[in-house]
């Protein structure tokens, strides 16, 4: 039987679930390091020469790890969530337990001139779904106050707005670079990872305080 859209259920398996399924992906991530069989040789150089595999575990890891903290953000705001966050937040996972492939297919096609830009496209485009995906999620949550604690002071809510939006920009804009320049695309992956793992806005606020 499908339950009603509008029935609201407890927080807690919607968390651990997901928590569950970004650990995996964090896991499986690193399960494409590695050296090529007979780098005893010179096994300094076979590790110097998987930069590629390691610029894009790096990114990969920092934005599913800036994705937990931000769904966990989400439903720190929450009261509750109904069938439609649930199914929006299976959306949300799988194009987060998508990135395993395409952050594979960017050292392996790094130096293959056409087929490095295809890859880094692709590894942009899944990227940028990911963060649209979060971005829904929490617009669904948040309109009217649909599923929101009606508590929470309307600073968290707005700062919790502001940071979800700039993402999706970065990546429309490293994309288009990418189809261009793939190494300097990589780079603005990079830099967007970050900018969403570290709480720019609590940064702030606690500069002004200080």
């Amino acid at each position: 039987m499908v339950p009603r859209v509008n029935r609201s259920y407890p927080k807690g398996r919607v968390e651990a679930f997901t928590d569950g399924v970004m650990a995996i992906v964090i896991t499986l991530l690193v399960l494409d390091l590695g050296v090529a069989a007979g780098a005893e040789e010179d096994l300094l150089q076979a590790i110097v020469d998987k930069w590629p595999s390691y610029l894009a575990y790096f990114i990969s890891f920092f934005t599913v790890g800036a994705y937990w903290l931000r769904h966990h953000a989400i439903l720190h705001l929450m009261s509750e969530v109904d069938s439609a966050f649930i199914r929006l937040n299976l959306v949300a996972l799988f194009f987060v337990s998508f990135l395993p492939y395409p952050t594979g297919l960017v050292p392996e096609f790094i130096d293959n001139d056409d087929a490095e830009r295809v890859a880094v496209v692709f590894y942009g485009i899944v990227l940028l779904l990911a963060a649209v995906s979060f971005n829904l999620l929490w617009r669904y949550a948040s309109h009217q106050g649909r599923l929101l604690d009606s508590d929470i002071p309307e600073d968290e809510i707005e700062e919790l707005r502001e940071v979800l939006a700039p993402s999706l920009f970065g990546y429309v804009i490293a994309i288009l670079i990418g189809l261009v320049f793939p190494l300097l695309a990589l780079a603005f992956y990079m830099l967007t990872a970050i900018l969403i793992a570290v709480p720019i806005g609590t940064l702030r606020a606690a500069l002004r305080n200080s």
